[in-house]
């Protein structure tokens, strides 16, 4: 006799249905990691920016607000910026925390820090 081999429509079904499960939490998270980049290449052109080199604190936040504007950075403020000057350039500092609604009561909290 031979044996059947494979996969049955109620393992498809079962599979499919993780596979599904999976993608849409990604897709829900998905856009706060893409801020998360963004942020993080934005503090590193400040801190490495010679237009900024001889500035102060404030200088670093306002152009950060500048720069938040333009690439739709809304989860970070310039204000909420850790900034120390380090001989001419600066060591810049953004903590934030995301919540992800998922589903019904259950939500995602995403912790980042961005630094360079």
């Amino acid at each position: 006799m031979n044996k059947h081999r494979g996969l049955s429509l109620i393992g498809l079904l079962i599979t499919s249905a993780v596979v599904v499960f999976f993608a849409l939490i990604g897709f829900k998270l998905l856009p706060s990691y893409i801020e998360y980049f963004t942020v993080q290449r934005v503090v590193n052109d400040l801190a490495h920016s010679p237009s900024l080199r001889g500035g102060s604190v404030r200088d670093v936040q306002q152009a950060f607000d500048r720069r938040a504007t333009i690439d739709n950075i809304n989860s970070l403020k310039g204000a909420d910026l850790e900034v120390t000057k380090i001989g001419d350039g600066f060591e810049i500092v953004g903590t934030w925390t995301a919540r992800v609604p998922l589903f019904g009561n259950v939500s995602a909290c995403l912790d980042f820090e961005a630094k360079n």
